[in-house]
Parts: structure tokens; sequence; C-alpha cells
């Protein structure tokens, strides 16, 4: 059952709430990263590169949390640094 499944059937009871572990705030990041990578648009090569180094980090998170945690900040920061919209202007902040 993939995590969002609930999500879309109604009639699956939710879980009872519980405090966010690292672990289930690295899992909700990276997958957030994923769905950036995939919608990012680059040419192949780059898309090709990102995917690897996301990749990379996921497999970092199955011994080190927090070493994780650190480069997927430096991804997530490289990632949003570069804009795939041709204008200047922040459509999303609206300025």
């Amino acid at each position: 059952m993939a995590a969002d499944d609930r999500l879309s059937d109604p009639g699956t009871p939710l879980p009872a709430p519980r405090a966010e572990t690292p672990e289930d705030r690295l899992a909700r990041r990276l997958r957030e990263a994923h769905r950036r990578v995939a919608a990012v648009r680059l040419p192949s090569g780059e898309k090709e590169r990102l995917a690897r180094r996301f990749m990379a980090i996921c497999e970092i998170a199955k011994r080190d949390i927090d070493l994780a945690a650190a480069r997927l900040d430096s991804f997530l920061a490289d990632l949003g640094g570069g804009s795939d919209t041709p204008s200047s202007r922040n459509i999303a902040g609206c300025d």
C-alpha cells in the first residue's frame, strides 16, 4: 500500500495521530523532492544527473538519517535555485 492510498479511499480509517519522527520528516521531504525532480523541465542529461543525486541521498538515508537530511537540504537548495519559467517575475510570490 502506498503512503497516499488512504487519501483516495474514503473507507479506509485514518490512523491515530502521532508525533512526527525524524524518519517520517525525511521520508516526507524525500517524497516531495522526488516529485520536484520528476516535474523539473531540464535537458535529459541534467535531469538524469539530478535523479542520480537524489538516488544517492535515498541510499544514504538507509544508513544515516542526519547526513541524508543535510544532503537533501543542499539538494533542494540547488533544485530550488533555478527556475523553469522564462520570466524573471515570481508568479507564485505575486511580485
